[in-house]
């Protein structure tokens, strides 16, 4: 046989049946031809197929929206995905913000106190930007991973297998069909009048049975061998929710071990400005209670009183209360350096030990401190008593 009259049998034997298809699924929706239906099992393991992948892409989607807002920067990610190429490593937003930090606070001068707290703060930033780039790696891998497998790979081979399946029903149903007309023409012929118009015309309606039976018979068994093999894969929807929820798992203890690292992050950088920096510099003046920052450090003086906008008042640390008391002097560290504003005060140097002592009539948030022949107003939050 001649490849081309095979070429073109084959192709003329497919626009056949997809005709037949075509035919047979318009009759259906027009309500002229009759539909089998699938059992109920399959049909509610179709429904749970289709709503796993509907939820699936919603969660995926969600996902990647939370772990990089940036929708640009998703879309960069995307292309280099498809094209099998690693994407260019980007400074996240707190990496960013903390080097920016860091470069303020060296410009401003790293032993005053603002630049060392900028410094401080931005080397938590870019210890937090670390972590929430572990965290997109890691859920990347372990979750998102999967969950892109499931849409890409098994409900893709679903679709594949229930769109065959659903061809195989309209055969069915079309083989169905042709027989019942065959059946329906034979009666027919066997009422006429004629014996000779009667004898061809039931033989040919007779062949045309035999043949739409035989027909029923091939397309029942390959309609049922594939509503089995479609069976078998929907059944493995329930291994994938197992191992979507390991998955999730995975995702939540990703999510623990970030939340986790920022919240130490942040309260050992509390502890930092908490001994480094005097409390009123560190509180809200707008919130409604005021609450002390833990200092390793029980010596370090703080402010006799602090006000907020509520007229909480906090009392003045004990040591200041005892040197406010006495009327000796004793030796005080300087936390940072501080800049005399008039000639009444005296300039501090971080670091250095000066004397320092109370006199009465003075304001209470400020001690007279000594250093050689040099001596002036010094502000208590600066120091810190030594025993």
């Amino acid at each position: 046989m001649n490849i081309m009259d095979f070429n073109v049998k084959k192709l003329a034997a497919d626009a056949g049946t997809f005709l037949s298809r075509a035919v047979q699924f318009t009759e259906e929706k027009l309500g002229q031809a009759e539909k089998t239906e699938l059992d109920a099992h399959l049909e509610n393991l179709l429904s749970k197929a289709e709503c796993t992948k509907i939820w699936t892409e919603k969660i995926m989607k969600q996902t990647e929206v939370l772990l990089q807002p940036n929708p640009n920067a998703r879309i960069e990610e995307f292309v280099y995905e498809k094209l099998d190429r690693k994407a260019p490593s980007r400074i996240n937003n707190p990496e960013l913000l903390g080097q920016y930090m860091i470069d303020a606070g060296t410009e401003f001068g790293p032993g005053t106190a603002y630049g060392n707290a900028l410094i401080k703060c931005g080397e938590t930033q870019k210890r937090i930007g670390t972590a929430d780039r572990e965290l997109i790696q890691t859920s990347a891998l372990n979750f998102l991973t999967p969950l892109r497998n499931f849409i890409e790979g098994d409900y893709k081979t679903i679709t594949k297998e229930r769109k065959l399946l659903q061809n195989k029903r309209l055969d069915l149903d079309a083989a169905k069909t042709r027989l019942k007309k065959a059946k329906a023409a034979e009666t027919r012929a066997s009422q006429l009048n004629s014996a000779r118009l009667e004898g061809d015309n039931i033989m040919i309606w007779a062949e045309e049975v035999t043949k739409s039976e035989q027909e029923l018979r091939i397309t029942q068994s390959e309609f049922d061998r594939q509503a089995e093999i479609t069976r078998l894969l929907l059944e493995g929807i329930s291994s994938t929710h197992a191992h979507h929820l390991r998955c999730l798992n995975d995702f939540v203890e990703a999510q623990m071990t970030y939340y986790a690292q920022c919240y130490q992050y942040m309260l050992d950088l509390q502890k930092q400005l908490g001994r480094c920096f005097p409390s009123n510099y560190l509180c809200n003046n707008n919130q409604t209670s005021v609450t002390p920052i833990p200092s390793a450090s029980s010596n370090v003086i703080g402010p006799s009183s602090m006000a907020s906008t509520s007229g909480l008042v906090m009392a003045s640390p004990p040591n200041l209360h005892d040197l406010k008391e006495c009327s000796g002097s004793r030796k005080a560290r300087v936390l940072y350096d501080y800049d005399a504003a008039n000639s009444s005060e005296l300039s501090l140097l971080a670091d250095e030990v000066i004397t320092v002592f109370s006199v009465v009539g003075m304001d209470s948030d400020w001690l007279m401190g000594e250093r050689g022949n040099q001596k002036g107003k010094v502000p208590i939050t600066y120091l810190e008593l030594l025993n």
